[in-house]
């Protein structure tokens, strides 16, 4: 156990030390603020306060885990090892910054209570993050950090035993919509129709009367073929069905439809279901309740798992409201089109509400990439090899410092259709049986 003096225990304290220490190293923490205490502990100890006590590994404390509330502050990023960090310490501490003040901005996503200039979504934009502008967003650094003072600890401490945590992998598949053509019922089939007709859509129509005779499968209905990826997989996959009602922004088949019904239940005897919200739901709370209670009542489960996908806006407000509906996890910490650490982790973590300076039991786990970061009709082949490129160069760092690496796809992003037939299809497959 890790015992670490400091002069005063506050709630972000706990909460940075216990995810740098016990999430990632995996090391048990305790807390004193009496001098007496720490002096006869005889494994490891750490004082993390303005000055040293004696010889004991000694990191100089800013003052952003002893303060309360939310104010603007200067940053600079500067280059260290094979990595960046800020909060300089000075000479006389034992590593030259300051990695859990440091890793608390990032963890509490403070820069987005902060005042910020949004997208055109209403949303936090990754180029407004300090990630993104201080070149660092597709590098996990408070991991990298926590190895960095695991050094240190093995250094002063060769005799402890550390443990070791083994390096995860998760693939998330978002099912906006689960069929193009089938069961999409009457009044989207005649209007899809008309409008094939008019664009003189030949090829569309032929192939909507083909899947609504029961010839052929629809496009997007690639679910036996995930389930078959996924059985040769070392992990299950994590499907997130949305079952808000049909609007502008959701454009899946009727939740209360028994072929989508069965759909969902026969997923879900191969993986885990969660739920995947709809705008509405994140913009009016009681639709949220009554997403989690339809999705509750197709499976016959709690709901264990969520996710905004591209639509979080308000993140307090949202997260906020997954506690309230006692929502266990959250996998929304991502940049819907951007690749990145948004949380600067490849660690699950708790939230911690700012505003009320409080850690909360939401689990939130970091999402590196999404659909959206592979959409090949904005991308040219130059441009979708180097995220390709850095794609994996995240998923080199992940398993260095054995993280988590999460990622997440769409049921139709693996078609086959058009030039890229078969391309997502192999990448897919590729990814998930390394």
């Amino acid at each position: 156990m890790l015992l670490v003096y400091t002069h005063k225990i506050t709630p972000r304290l706990r909460y940075t030390f216990k995810h740098i220490c016990t999430a990632i190293l995996g090391i048990p923490v305790k807390f004193t603020t009496a001098v007496d205490e720490f002096i006869v502990h005889d494994s490891l100890k750490l004082s993390y306060t303005s000055k040293p006590l004696g010889k004991e590994i000694h990191i100089k404390s800013q003052d952003v885990l002893f303060e309360q509330g939310i104010s603007d502050m200067e940053i600079n990023v500067q280059p260290w090892l094979d990595t960046k960090c800020f909060f300089v310490t000075g000479t006389k501490s034992a590593l030259p910054y300051d990695i859990f003040a440091a890793a608390f901005i990032l963890l509490s996503r403070y820069e987005e209570f902060l005042p910020h200039v949004k997208d055109a979504e209403g949303r936090f934009p990754a180029s407004e993050s300090l990630g993104f502008q201080e070149d660092f967003l597709t590098e996990p650094v408070v991991d990298i950090w926590a190895y960095h003072f695991k050094d240190l600890l093995k250094e002063k401490y060769p005799d402890y035993d550390f443990s070791t945590k083994k390096f995860a992998f998760q693939a998330l598949v978002d099912v906006e919509q689960a069929y193009e053509m089938y069961d999409i019922g009457f009044i989207r089939e005649i209007t899809s129709f008309v409008s094939d007709l008019l664009r003189l859509q030949f090829s569309r129509l032929w192939l909507r009367l083909q899947i609504n005779l029961g010839l052929r499968k629809d496009p997007y209905d690639t679910f036996s073929w995930l389930i078959n990826v996924q059985k040769k997989s070392k992990f299950k996959f994590l499907f997130f069905f949305q079952v808000g009602d049909l609007s502008t922004y959701t454009r899946n088949i009727r939740y209360n439809k028994q072929s989508f019904r069965e759909l969902i239940k026969m997923v879900g005897d191969y993986s885990e279901i969660g739920l995947l919200l709809s705008k509405e739901a994140l913009d009016y709370q009681k639709n949220m309740k009554l997403e989690k209670i339809r999705i509750e009542g197709i499976t016959n489960k709690p709901l264990n798992a969520i996710r905004c996908g591209s639509e979080m806006v308000s993140l307090p407000v949202h997260y906020r409201e997954m506690i309230n509906q006692e929502v266990n996890n959250d996998y929304s910490m991502g940049y819907p089109d951007t690749l990145g650490f948004r949380a600067g982790t490849c660690t699950p973590f708790f939230f911690y509400d700012l505003d009320y300076e409080s850690i909360t039991p939401l689990v939130l786990h970091p999402i590196c990439s999404q659909a959206q970061t592979f959409e090949a009709e904005v991308l040219d082949a130059k441009d979708l090899n180097e995220v390709l490129d850095v794609f994996f160069k995240m998923k080199a760092e992940v398993e260095r410092v054995n993280g988590t690496f999460i990622f997440s796809f769409k049921n139709k992003s693996v078609t086959g259709k058009g030039q890229d037939e078969g391309q997502w299809k192999q990448f897919f497959r590729e990814l998930v049986h390394e």
